[in-house]
């Protein structure tokens, strides 16, 4: 498409009806930032886009539309290999000669009359051949010989016609199909819809694995396409300059949709895959939740223990091994430190601050009575792991390989940069779409240090909801609330403003999960936040879904709120305390990092 000349046509349209670009904003669902960015020529819009406005201006799509340019021109020729190609796999499934044509020509059929007029050529002629075929079996069966040559040339009949209109749709964008019945016209008003759509009901009723498979079922029954969830993925990376994003979807505790979108690297235009290196940020504490939970469970350590009685000598004696993380010298003369526990650790209670260079002098301390009140910390993550590794006398990537990335088969995962993801890693991309540097030198740490890819981090998901790991009283334990959160944002300033407004959903801290409760069951989440990269999970265990978001653009957070809600009706998740704010919301808070 043109983008130039859809904006052209647009703001010829919207002036023509007497629009302003905020009264048509409030007609359609498209964001005034959006249609301001249509009419310069900045986007290229989606075709369910172009149909909103057209829609609310009550005009034709064709008429903001621009068709005939070389890359509209392959959009179609792909369409139309497809409209008449899916009738072979009728060979395969039952109906699928019907199902497959009948299913794209629905979801096509709007974004340009050439796709509605091959799709009902197709679908009459599948269902007249269909009925062929019935009445061949027929006279097979009463008729000696006439019938066995009638039965034994429709097959082939219907196969040669099909492939001779794939060649003559791509080559001159026109059809020829004989012996079909007009069972669908083409009506401009569609005045037989219902009718259609309770055909194609009844279809897909008949083949309900591939009905399951093109719908995703969200929290409250609803459903939504995976056609729809995609297009509406990339309306929302689109309007919101999310450069890079991969998408992974829950359903009965497996996964039931995944798809990339963008950029690794946005300036040299280098594609997002699932097996994409992607820095995980505070996606981290969440594998080590687990991951201590496993060693609760072998009798390695106990939640309740006071940490520093596990080593013979205090914290602060040991001499560091690493540039800064192990250590502990500034603890010397605190009170405070020796009363911390694991579970203090994992559900942010500790009373370190999150990271030592936040603090004004630099130094490590403990700024409150320990297991009294809610701080985010990597430090205590950190504390955890530095003392689970002198305890045992192996190292956290050692205890990771062997308790979670080897079972689950995440042979792309890791605490530390590995050489050989140079071969294919995600760039974080600042709002602006310029690259952050890849740090590859961080040694291990429990808080913020994971590589993965989106393959890795989904299997790592999946297996939380199927309850592999770790027993079901650990998972309880994992996903109870351990302390309510009254904040009103989970980082300064707002983290030290009182407030009620999650009450209504109880949130709290879990083991290095962040809890809250919905008419659904509890959820269970855990973000993650560097330069370039915002992540966000959710699990619903009881309803046995969840949603996997990670995304290598400072814009990525900016659609978390609605992406949440369109994909599973999460209209729970605390987005405002996360300071998700949405990229056409005005709002804007200051955060840390997570």
């Amino acid at each position: 498409m043109e983008t130039k000349s859809i904006g052209s046509n647009l703001i010829y349209q919207r002036k023509l009806k007497g629009y302003s670009q905020e009264e048509l904003s409030e007609k359609t669902q498209v964001t005034i930032r959006t249609i301001q960015r249509i009419e310069k020529g900045d986007v290229s819009p989606h075709l369910q886009t172009v149909k909103l406005l057209a829609d609310a201006l009550e005009i034709e799509i064709d008429d903001l539309l621009i068709l005939d340019n070389p890359k509209e021109e392959n959009i179609q020729k792909k369409w139309l290999l497809l409209l008449h190609g899916t009738p072979l796999l009728g060979l395969l499934l039952p109906l699928g000669n019907i199902l497959f044509p009948l299913f794209l020509w629905i979801h096509k059929r709007e974004d340009n009359d050439l796709y509605n007029y091959h799709g009902i050529k197709v679908v009459n002629f599948q269902i007249s051949i269909t009925i062929l075929y019935v009445i061949s079996f027929i006279t097979l069966l009463t008729i000696e010989g006439y019938g066995f040559i009638f039965f034994m040339a429709v097959l082939p009949l219907g196969i040669g016609i099909s492939l001779f209109n794939i060649f003559k749709a791509i080559n001159s964008q026109t059809c020829y199909y004989p012996m079909a019945f007009p069972f669908i016209k083409r009506q401009k008003e569609r005045k037989n819809s219902n009718a259609l759509f309770f055909l194609f009901g009844i279809l897909m009723l008949s083949n309900p694995v591939l009905a399951q498979s093109t719908a995703i079922e969200r929290l409250d029954g609803s459903q939504i396409t995976q056609d729809s969830l995609t297009s509406k993925i990339e309306q929302l990376v689109n309007d919101a300059n999310v450069h890079g994003i991969a998408v992974t979807v829950f359903e009965d505790k497996k996964i039931s949709y995944k798809n990339t979108f963008g950029y690794k690297n946005y300036p040299e235009k280098q594609k997002l895959t699932g097996n994409t290196n992607m820095y995980g940020a505070s996606l981290s504490k969440a594998v080590f939740g687990v991951l201590v939970m496993k060693l609760v469970e072998n009798g390695v350590l106990d939640l309740d223990t006071p940490l520093e009685s596990y080593l013979p000598k205090k914290i602060y004696e040991y001499q560091p091994l690493t540039r800064w993380h192990d250590n502990f010298s500034e603890l010397k003369d605190d009170p405070l430190y020796p009363k911390i526990t694991a579970r203090m650790c994992l559900n942010h209670t500790s009373g370190f601050p999150n990271w030592r260079w936040y603090e004004a002098d630099k130094l490590l301390k403990v700024k409150f009575e320990p297991g009294t009140k809610y701080m985010y910390s990597g430090e205590g993550m950190v504390y955890l792991q530095v003392v689970i590794e002198k305890l045992t006398g192996k190292n956290l990537e050692q205890w990771a390989h062997e308790l979670i990335f080897e079972p689950l088969h995440m042979n792309n995962s890791s605490y530390k940069w590995q050489d050989d993801y140079a071969k294919d890693f995600a760039l974080g991309h600042n709002t602006k779409g310029k690259l952050y540097p890849k740090d590859t030198d961080n040694e291990p740490r429990s808080a913020s240090t994971l590589e993965t890819t989106p393959n890795d981090y989904g299997l790592f998901m999946a297996a939380v909801l199927q309850g592999k790991i770790l027993s079901e009283s650990s998972y309880n334990e994992l996903f109870k609330p351990q302390f309510r959160i009254r904040s009103l944002t989970q980082f300064p300033p707002g983290s030290e403003v009182v407030s009620t407004a999650n009450d209504k959903i109880e949130l709290s801290y879990g083991l290095g999960w962040g809890i809250f409760q919905t008419p659904y069951g509890k959820a269970a989440f855990k973000e993650g936040h560097g330069d370039g990269f915002q992540h966000y999970t959710i699990l619903f265990p009881e309803a046995e879904k969840g949603i996997m978001i990670m995304s290598n653009s400072d814009n990525g957070e900016s659609i978390f709120k609605e992406l949440l809600e369109v994909s599973l009706m999460d209209i729970y998740s605390p987005w405002e305390w996360e300071n998700y704010i949405p990229y056409n919301h005005s709002t804007d808070l200051n955060r840390d990092e997570q």
